[in-house]
This record gives structure tokens, sequence and C-alpha cells, in this order.
């Protein structure tokens, strides 16, 4: 049987975790982060809105737009803001592989581990409705997630986030290209890679 003594003792331990516990929390309620309609710096007045159509304020350039929000002028963009490298693009398969495939599986198809273990398939990127998406609404959606997948803001860089972008264009491409499409020297140099 507890003494006073130790019951006194264990509430004060079970007070003590529990305030640890709230003062995470706190902590990431109020850390910096950007919350639509807040106030800006961008505007003198200190108000929230979009540009105005073909202008670009001091200090915020369209490409800036496009590489932090896929949207140019609040639309989005079917174009990457930096030209893709083939460094890009391994990079691109890393973090496809390392964050996207889980759910998507390694050839975007929607046949990532997840849906073999009972949870919805996601959409295939080699969907008619899906690859009609311009590129901007794939960094959207990684960004800030959509339907039962969250975003990826806080785990993936912008810049990681683009570079699978361009390896999800990449993997769209490879599902509709046919061999006959290809020259010689592009058949020569798949059959070294299938070997």
């Amino acid at each position: 049987m507890k003494t006073q003594g130790q019951t006194h003792h264990a509430a004060i331990l079970g007070l003590i975790s529990a305030l640890a516990l709230l003062s995470a929390c706190t902590d990431m309620y109020d850390q910096p982060k950007y919350k639509p309609l807040r106030p800006s710096k961008l505007y003198a007045d200190g108000s929230s809105r979009p540009l105005v159509e073909g202008t670009v304020a001091r200090g915020y350039a369209r490409t800036d737009e496009l590489l932090y929000t896929g949207k140019i002028q609040g639309r989005f963009a079917d174009m990457l803001p930096f030209s893709i490298t083939s460094d890009a693009l391994k990079r691109g398969q890393n973090r496809f592989n390392t964050f996207c495939s889980p759910c998507h599986g390694r050839l975007g198809d929607g046949s990532g581990m997840i849906v073999q273990r009972g949870f919805p398939r996601p959409n295939s990127f080699h969907s008619d409705s899906v690859r009609i998406r311009p590129a901007g609404y794939y960094f959207d959606v990684m960004t800030n997630g959509f339907g039962r997948m969250y975003n990826y803001a806080p785990s993936v860089s912008v810049e990681d986030r683009w570079v699978i972008v361009a390896y999800i264009r990449g993997l769209q491409l490879s599902q509709r290209t046919y061999i006959g499409d290809l020259t010689d020297a592009e058949r020569t140099q798949l059959k070294r890679v299938g070997r």
C-alpha cells in the first residue's frame, strides 16, 4: 500500500510530465509560419493581397512566386523554376523513392507498399486526369497536402519538391513513349541500360 508521501510524489511527477508536454505543444503552435490572409510586409499598409497583374513588387520577383508557390500570377505554372540536369533528376528519383513511393509506388502508378497493406490507393500519375495537371499543381500538393496526403513542406525542401516534380514528369513521359519514337542512338542506349 502506498503512503501519502509516495502518492504526493507520484502526483507531482505526473504534473511535471503534463507541463513538459504542454510546453512542447505551445512551442509548435507559436513557431514562425506563413498563414494565408495574415498581414504581409510586402505592402506598405501591411495587407495581404495578390500582386497587380503585370507588376513585380520590389524585393519580390516572379521567379520567387513560382519557386515558392508553383504559381505565376495566382495560376499553377506548367514550368519549373530552374533548368533540370541529370544530377537534379537523380536527386528527384532519390527523394521520390524516399518520400513518395511508399504510397505512389516506384513507377508512380499508385501501387506503393501502403496500398499492399490495405490503405486506399492514390491516383496514378499516369492517369489522364493527373497527367494534364501543370507542374505547379504537383508542387502545391506536396507543399500543402491533398485529400489523405499530408503536406511535405516541413520534411522536403523547396528545391527537392521541384526535383521530385521533374522526376514525376520523367516517369509520366517514360510510360507514354513508344520505342518506335526513339532515335537509333536512344534505342542503343536503352538496350545498354536494360542489361
